[in-house]
């Protein structure tokens, strides 16, 4: 691999990568199902990721567009990924013929990337999950029978639950309530239709959208229904006017919250809203009685762990989640044991792990910290929708185990997830232009084998591996290409939210550990441990690359700090960067990345090889020119890109210009001086409107 491969020069067409990018965000679990079988954190696009590796094997004279859809067998060649998260490289490198080696520090990833490229069984999965339907399946669906207005027996969409406190006044409780439109259309300018809770009666009656005045039909009472007594982080009390601090009033321990309405499935298929009733308190009742009883006999399959302050847990603990087992309402509980319970039973390993990595799946929509969406889409927003541990001061209770009409069901994730899996694994295709899989099978079927850890593998081979990418164990000089994501420097700790699911995951051991964090884990909220820490994994990697190989990795930042911390860690681990170029990044719907003010739509492809004398440093003056050539290309394929996105394109064109981690201090300089100067009209974009506006 000595002589220049395509991703070192700057004919890669980066542009044709964002574009299917940019196709494949909108429904990654859908174009790239097999790496959503499970929860995981900054999941990066396959496309994008088959083009990096496309770009590190294919000659500089290669057409990457035309390359992109064909079946390719890269034998001989192995391909390593430290931080494998989700799996992505992995994939994407057993797609394409290399042999890949995936590691990471957190259990939670590496087993649901083990399930989900391990053997799998269709035949023996179906059948586990038929008798599962009418053994746990239909125990749990009872636990969510109620009545419809008619008075008869119906099945549960949702239970709607509030979050209450004591007024630190009167001592009267009060139902936290940001609004009390509790349920509206995932598009409510399309339909307009609410359904809005009375705070004097509790009657559940119709409205719309932007209305600020009702009445209830049942008692007359006039209010406002978008104001509730919860604004922000203050509550007013309905009872004596107090207003008081929300957090202060919970006083660290654990809020207790109130049923107040339901969502009905009819016999005849229509859905209903209507209030919760004494009869839905009683089962409910029931419910927390059995799963005391159970816990009693030692059957309760329900997590014991205590969560470990930091970063993303700080919140949830100051309200008094102290526990895993907190983040449940006690129906759920029982609901969620007996289903776990009845998968441990499954005779066949490689099906008994899938449906538990389907069943932890199904822990993120199924807890208290999940919210309402409304009607025209997945109803259930899921937990980390956020990326934090949020408490939520109106939370839903969805039905475990689920209907044809339910969301972030174990039956419904059965059909969404674990099936769309397999048929992706028998028959993988890829996006093209519009959207839709192309209608050819661009790879062989995947293998369903995985390897023993080592450098020593057949063609086509897969090995993962849990532990510190910094100590390998694998022989120097042993792999070809590195092509991975690392962890983002201060903002997602992955460790923290991972131990949701890990709390889960340890209930048959009799000492378990307390936490996925790691001291070693490269994650970390100061610039220079995290720099440390990830010049440590990448000085292993240039230890196992072969000296012709190639290192490629994307990262996006846009703060300084996080950019002069990646410049240290990559040339003090004795890499050289030779070029970079933006692409299309994540997802274009994410939370985080709708609210923030100057959303960073771009990744950026950092390509390196082994420092050596003779590499020869990009004048300042040329990287410059450079990206700002990428940034017109980008304008040309119709990108909208915002501040931040111009001082990644630019930030990742100086990293070409380091001889020594010293020069790193000079990026914000430079960078911020041409953000001044260059006549750049995507600088005015309106960043609302989508990444490409012809769509």
């Amino acid at each position: 691999m000595n002589s220049p491969r395509l991703i070192e020069t700057n004919a890669f067409p980066f542009e044709f990568l964002s574009r299917l990018g940019k196709r494949e965000s909108w429904r990654k679990e859908v174009h790239r199902p097999i790496y959503h079988m499970h929860k995981w954190w900054a999941k990066r696009l396959g496309t994008v990721f088959r083009g990096i590796l496309l770009g590190c094997a294919l000659p500089e004279d290669a057409d990457l567009p035309q390359q992109f859809y064909q079946r390719h067998a890269f034998s001989g060649v192995t391909v390593f990924d430290p931080f494998m998260g989700s799996g992505t490289t992995i994939g994407e490198a057993h797609k394409l013929g290399f042999s890949a080696l995936g590691r990471d520090i957190n259990p939670v990833a590496v087993e649901s990337v083990r399930v989900a490229l391990g053997p799998l069984d269709r035949r023996k999965i179906r059948q586990a999950f038929d008798e599962l339907s009418h053994g746990a399946g239909e125990t749990i669906r009872t636990l969510y029978l109620s009545e419809d207005s008619r008075r008869r027996v119906c099945d549960v969409l949702y239970y709607f639950w509030v979050m209450q406190t004591a007024c630190p006044e009167c001592g009267r409780v009060v139902d936290l309530f940001s609004s009390y439109i509790f349920a509206k259309n995932a598009r409510p300018d399309k339909k307009a239709a609410v359904r809005i809770l009375c705070p004097l009666c509790g009657q559940v009656f119709c409205g719309f959208y932007g209305q600020t005045r009702a009445a209830c039909p049942s008692c007359d009472f006039a209010f406002n229904p978008e104001l509730g007594p919860a604004r922000g982080r203050m509550a007013v009390c309905g009872h004596c006017n107090a207003e008081f601090s929300i957090l202060d009033a919970i006083g660290g321990k654990r809020p207790p919250f109130r049923m107040y309405a339901k969502l009905v499935l009819r016999k005849d298929g229509k859905k209903e809203y209507l209030p919760s009733s004494p009869a839905d308190v009683r089962n409910y009742v029931r419910c927390s009685r059995r799963l005391r009883e159970e816990a009693a006999k030692g059957n309760a399959a329900v997590p014991n762990l205590t969560l470990q302050y930091g970063h993303n847990t700080g919140q949830a603990m100051k309200y008094g989640f102290l526990r895993w087992s907190d983040f449940f309402n006690d129906r759920q509980l029982l609901a969620l044991s007996l289903l776990r319970s009845a998968i441990t039973e499954i005779a066949d390993d490689p099906t008994k792990e899938a449906m538990l990595t389907l069943f932890s799946g199904v822990l993120e929509f199924n807890n208290l910290f999940a919210s309402y969406k409304g009607e025209g889409t997945g109803a259930v927003r899921h937990m980390f929708s956020h990326h934090i541990l949020k408490p939520e001061r109106m939370p839903i209770e969805a039905n475990v185990w689920g209907t044809p009409k339910s969301s972030g069901s174990f039956s419904n994730l059965f059909r969404s997830r674990l099936l769309r899996v397999l048929d992706y694994r028998d028959s993988p295709t890829e996006v093209n232009g519009t959207g839709r899989a192309s209608g050819r099978v661009c790879s062989q079927p995947f293998s369903g084998t995985l390897h023993p850890w080592s450098d020593s593998m057949p063609p086509r081979a897969i090995a993962l591996s849990c532990g510190d990418s910094s100590t390998t164990g694998l022989p120097d000089k042993s792999v070809d290409l590195v092509v991975t994501d690392p962890p983002f420097f201060d903002n997602v700790h992955y460790s923290e939210l991972a131990d949701f699911f890990f709390a889960w995951r340890q209930l048959s051991n009799t000492q378990p550990p307390r936490s996925t964090r790691d001291k070693n884990e490269v994650q970390d909220s100061n610039a220079d441990r995290f720099s440390k820490k990830l010049r440590a994994v990448l000085r292993e990697c240039r230890r196992v690359l072969k000296d012709d190989g190639l290192l490629a990795f994307t990262y996006h930042h846009s703060r300084n700090d996080g950019w002069k911390a990646l410049a240290d860690a990559v040339i003090e681990a004795g890499f050289a960067v030779v070029n970079s170029h933006p692409v299309k990044s994540e997802m274009s719907v994410a939370t985080p990345k709708s609210q923030a003010k100057e959303p960073i739509q771009l990744d950026i492809i950092v390509v390196c090889r082994k420092a050596t004398a003779t590499n020869v440093c990009v004048d300042v003056q040329d990287a410059m020119t450079s990206g700002k050539e990428k940034l017109r290309r980008l304008q040309s394929a119709g990108m909208r890109l915002s501040r931040n996105d111009i001082k990644v394109v630019l930030y990742g064109q100086l990293l070409t210009t380091l001889a020594n981690a010293s020069e790193a201090d000079t990026f914000a300089d430079c960078v911020e001086r041409e953000l001044a100067v260059t006549p750049i009209p995507a600088l005015a974009a309106r960043h609302s409107l989508p990444l490409f506006p012809d769509d």
